[in-house]
């Protein structure tokens, strides 16, 4: 931020990277991939005027809240995590500055209706934060999602931005990670879902099955129609009864099957089934096209940003 002089106009200015982390936890805290040594955060921080706060502040709130519905994280919690008022040696900045900072988040949780617990002595030394908490398979809370508010920073480091009244003016900064740890929001996933993914998330989402050999350039075919479509799938021309390939896609959780054989070369469809529920009965191949991408629509609402 610091490399140039900024304007009120040029606010507010957002940064971002997914960076390594490197933290040298006590070895009696590992645990699985929920606590590491090195682990991946989508760390940005963003720049704005006292005015622009609350809105910002809300903006993130909102990516969060995306995040965490396009991939079914619906029971979390979110945590308002404030100064210990009995301990203030442990922080930096001035009281008024927190009380400022304190507000904006409590303000902008309550805006956004979010069914949110305070916690005293949580916040980080710079600033308070609000966290939201996800429970794994055996009910443990975890941290994912953060967002901090920081007016301390900016003063340490002495940035500044040019205001409307041509006097210089010091920014507030934001940092926000809306999955933390990638890592940690991989592990809850894997245990909330099961490796069922939602359909839009699968490496695989189709697998196509022919009956034999005979079959293989219209397997082809098909996998190609998809491809083009966007939509990821795989071909499974082994010399295997078609009852061993359904139970093995099955067990991999491909969400879609497609079995293609004589009857469906000759009328350009596709018998569908299923994972978890079994056969949908046959198809052209441009309406199970539709199908599917009509479902990733439906999992990945479009977020438009305030």
């Amino acid at each position: 931020y610091n490399s140039k002089p900024w304007s009120y106009k040029d606010l507010p200015k957002r940064f971002a990277e997914f960076g390594t982390v490197y933290r040298y936890e006590q070895s009696g805290q590992l645990h699985g991939l929920t606590r590491v040594r090195g682990f991946t955060q989508d760390d940005a921080h963003i720049f704005c005027t006292p005015d622009q706060l609350d809105q910002e502040f809300m903006n993130v709130i909102d990516l969060v809240l995306y995040v965490f519905g396009s991939l079914g994280f619906d029971n979390f919690t979110a945590q308002v995590s404030l100064r210990d008022p009995k301990n203030p040696d442990k922080y930096i900045g001035h009281l008024e500055n927190w009380e400022k900072a304190e507000t904006a988040i409590i303000n902008a949780a309550k805006a956004k209706g979010l069914d949110y617990v305070v916690e005293e002595g949580e916040a980080a030394f710079y600033g308070p934060k609000l966290d939201f908490m996800v429970k794994d398979a055996l009910g443990r809370s975890w941290q994912l999602g953060t967002i901090q508010v920081d007016y301390n920073l900016p003063e340490r480091f002495e940035l500044t931005y040019k205001g409307r009244d041509n006097e210089l003016h010091r920014p507030v900064m934001i940092h926000r990670a809306p999955f933390g740890s990638m890592e940690r929001f991989i592990a809850i996933l894997l245990e909330h879902t099961g490796g069922n993914f939602p359909l839009w998330l699968m490496p695989e989402q189709v697998s196509i099955l022919s009956l034999s050999e005979k079959y293989e350039k219209y397997a082809q075919k098909v996998l190609n129609l998809l491809e083009n479509h966007d939509i990821r799938a795989l071909v499974d021309n082994r010399n295997e009864t078609i009852g061993k390939k359904i139970r093995e896609s099955e067990m991999n959780k491909i969400p879609f099957m497609l079995i293609v054989g004589e009857q469906e070369e000759l009328e350009g469809s596709v018998s569908v089934r299923q994972h978890g529920i079994g056969d949908l009965g046959s198809m052209k191949i441009e309406m199970f096209i539709d199908k599917i991408k009509e479902s990733v629509r439906q999992e990945v609402k479009e977020f438009k940003e305030v």
